[in-house]
Order: structure tokens, then C-alpha cells, then sequence
């Protein structure tokens, strides 16, 4: 008695007897092109409009401005003046240590020089509610120019979120 073994290819059991397939099916394809005018439609004019990237980089560095502000205002116990423009911030220190006065400020110098930040093109604080000037005790609070402590600050930038300054201690965030 003998044992023989014989071995079978086994095949791909493909309609029409084809053995793999070759390209995408119509209902891919038209899938593929709605989701491709869908982005077209939606994402493309928002990620090419450039001026909600200006605003937050805007916001982003008031917020660092007025960070920093509070900061060298704790640490010199000085008094340090806000400046604010329709597109400019600006920051200075009290030439006396002893007065809030702001009048007649010396110049505080930054990370990178003077303390100032500019807007892009079509970027401004609210021209409808513009923000105070104000400024940063020796403790970091905001005062006005006469040393009473003010409210909560609100700065608002168009197409971005709200710089806000805390009354009473000076904390500065979103």
C-alpha cells in the first residue's frame, strides 16, 4: 500500500474569475470627489483667510504683553503704565518709584527692547469698546493714574478672544 500526496493551488474565488482588483470602484470615485468639493466649500476659504491667524497671534502677544507688564511691575515695585492705540500697545515704568504717575514715564526695557506690539494689517482692538489705559502697581494690581484700584479689564481684539485683567489681583488670561 502506497500513500501519495498531491498538492492543489487554490485560487482566488473572484467573480469573472479575476484574480485581484485593478483600480477603484465609481462608487469610490464619486465618493472621493463629494468630499473633496465638501473641503473645497468649507475648509479652503478658512484656511486661506489669513486675518483670524493675525487676530489670535494679536491676542496671543497683548496676552504676553500684559504678562510680562504685571511681572516687572512686582518685581522693580514700581508702578508700570498700559498704553493702548487701535493697534498698538505700549508699556512704560513710572520715573519715580515712590507716585502712580504715568505722566512723565521712563522707558522699560524688554526681552527684546522696548515693550511694544504692533498689529498686523487688518487687525485692531475693538473701536467700539476700546480698552482702558491702565496700569500695574508695585503688587501687580491694575490702578489707574491716581492709585485707585479699577475693575476687571476686558480688551477686546476683533476675531479673537478677550484679554482679561483681574481687579484685584491683576491676573492676566483669556
Amino acid at each position: 500500500m502506497t500513500l501519495s500526496y498531491t498538492s492543489t493551488v487554490v485560487r482566488s474565488c473572484h467573480p469573472r474569475g479575476r484574480t485581484g482588483s485593478r483600480g477603484f470602484t465609481l462608487v469610490e470615485l464619486i465618493m472621493v470627489i463629494v468630499i473633496l468639493g465638501v473641503l473645497a466649500v468649507y475648509a479652503a476659504p478658512r484656511m486661506f483667510n489669513s486675518n483670524d491667524f493675525y487676530a489670535r497671534g494679536f491676542h496671543d502677544e497683548t496676552l504676553g504683553l500684559l504678562r510680562y507688564a504685571q511681572k516687572a511691575a512686582i518685581a522693580q515695585r514700581r508702578t508700570v503704565c498700559v498704553t493702548f492705540t487701535s493697534t498698538t500697545a505700549t508699556l512704560t515704568i513710572s520715573a519715580n518709584p515712590s507716585t502712580f504717575d504715568c505722566a512723565t514715564p521712563a522707558a522699560l526695557t524688554g526681552p527684546n527692547g522696548s515693550p511694544t506690539i504692533k498689529a498686523w494689517t487688518g487687525v485692531t482692538y475693538n473701536t467700539t469698546t476700546p480698552p482702558l489705559n491702565f496700569n500695574f502697581d508695585g503688587l501687580g494690581r491694575p490702578i489707574d493714574d491716581s492709585g485707585a484700584a479699577m475693575a476687571t479689564q476686558n480688551i477686546k481684539i476683533d476675531n479673537a478672544a478677550d484679554v482679561v485683567v483681574e481687579a484685584s489681583t491683576g491676573y492676566v488670561h483669556d
